[in-house]
């Protein structure tokens, strides 16, 4: 016999064989909030430890005033402080923890243990470098990563002709081209300091240093430039062969000469300067300079044309050159006195003409054993140098032929 109740809701029929007591739904839901409860704490619980780690790593990279104790701040940057520390007592654990930012000039550690002076030190020292009376303000500079820097340069024309419509055209020549190799040399400096000077932190070390090294450099690679011989150092331009401008050729400088043997020509003595003018090409005036020692400028600038005004007319606004028949002049201390058969006065395109090639690197090493109680820096930069278009430069020859 099948037992029957009624319904709670509408009131009908309900079979005990196909609905569960009421009791045993409130126990299976209970049981489900409970884990769900459970559940809910856990994830709770893992959201709180994940905060506190997150908070904690927050804490380990911010970063924190000077203690209260003193009002100063250190504000100097990382790699001053540690190349001011390097070049006073010769702790290199900054440099080797500094984080490389690739720029044109870097502050690394190379494989041979040197050290590369830090970017505002490395541009103190250029900066002087351009500044002093060198072929470096007019040249063309190129910063290169390896052991030279070659230059092609096209020395012929393209041939060309005229044709009609029966005529056939004719091969033509075709151009030549010339490479012209600039190694680069290595130029150094050896300025020394005492360890009790190093030791006064009152002292400039990085001042101090990047003086003695640029004017060191800046005489080194001015001569060189000018009268280097290429053997260890780059070729000046007054050591590549020079001919008369009427048989020029390829391979040599022109000149042009004064028409007395040491001195201008006594009657016309600026014709000679007009010669060299227009010996060049018009192509390569529009960008050209003279070239001169302060001798040479001081007898040039007494100069005079024919109805008395003066060829050399000096610059009308701060840092502008002097100008000779409407030229800038470089004053190249470097550059040979006026005397018998002297090229002492150059005039050319030397952005076309000359080229300096160099490393952009510029590395200190530090030596505080080699010559006790003083300290010694061994700086080195590579630089090459040497004529790339030799129509771009003429010279002027104080002689007759």
């Amino acid at each position: 016999m099948t037992e029957t109740k009624h319904g709670a809701l509408g009131g009908g029929v309900m079979s005990d064989a196909h609905h569960p007591p009421v009791a045993e739904v409130k126990t299976a839901l209970t049981g489900f909030l409970n884990e769900f409860s459970k559940f809910q704490t856990d994830m709770t619980a893992k959201i709180h430890k994940q905060e506190e780690r997150i908070a904690m790593l927050t804490t380990k990279t911010m970063t924190h005033a000077r203690h209260a104790l003193t009002a100063h701040v250190d504000t100097a940057a990382p790699h001053k402080k540690a190349l001011s520390s390097y070049l006073r007592c010769g702790d290199d654990d900054a440099l080797r923890g500094l984080e490389i930012e690739q720029k044109g000039m870097t502050t690394a550690v190379n494989a041979e243990g040197g050290y590369l002076v830090d970017p505002q030190t490395a541009e103190t020292i250029q900066s002087v470098l351009r500044s002093a009376s060198s072929l470096r303000s007019v040249a063309n500079v190129v910063n290169v990563d390896a052991a030279s820097f070659d230059v092609l340069i096209d020395t012929t024309d393209a041939g060309a002709g005229w044709a009609d419509e029966a005529t056939g055209s004719v091969e033509s020549d075709s151009p030549q081209i010339e490479r012209i190799s600039i190694p680069l040399h290595e130029l150094s400096a050896l300025p020394k300091a005492s360890q009790r000077l190093l030791d006064d932190s009152a002292f400039d070390i990085e001042g101090w240093l990047a003086g003695r090294i640029a004017d060191k450099f800046a005489r080194s690679e001015a001569a060189a430039f000018v009268s280097g011989d290429g053997i260890g150092k780059p070729t000046g331009f007054l050591t590549v062969p020079s001919v008369d401008n009427a048989v020029w050729a390829w391979g040599n400088l022109g000149y042009v000469v004064t028409g007395a043997a040491g001195d201008f020509d006594a009657v016309n003595p600026a014709d000679s300067i007009v010669d060299l003018v227009y010996a060049l090409g018009a192509r390569y005036r529009a960008n050209a300079n003279f070239v001169m020692n302060s001798k040479t400028a001081g007898a040039v600038r007494k100069m005079k044309d024919a109805d008395g005004r003066f060829l050399w007319a000096d610059g009308l606004a701060a840092g502008e050159p002097a100008r000779l028949m409407g030229y800038p002049v470089l004053i190249a201390e470097d550059m040979p006195d006026i005397a018998a058969d002297a090229r002492a006065i150059a005039f050319g395109d030397f952005g076309a003409g000359y080229t300096i090639a160099e490393r952009p690197d510029l590395r200190v090493l530090r030596d505080p054993f080699s010559a006790k109680p003083h300290v010694l820096f061994y700086a080195t930069k590579r630089v090459g140098g040497d004529v790339t278009d030799h129509a771009a430069i003429k010279l002027l020859k104080f002689a007759t032929a």
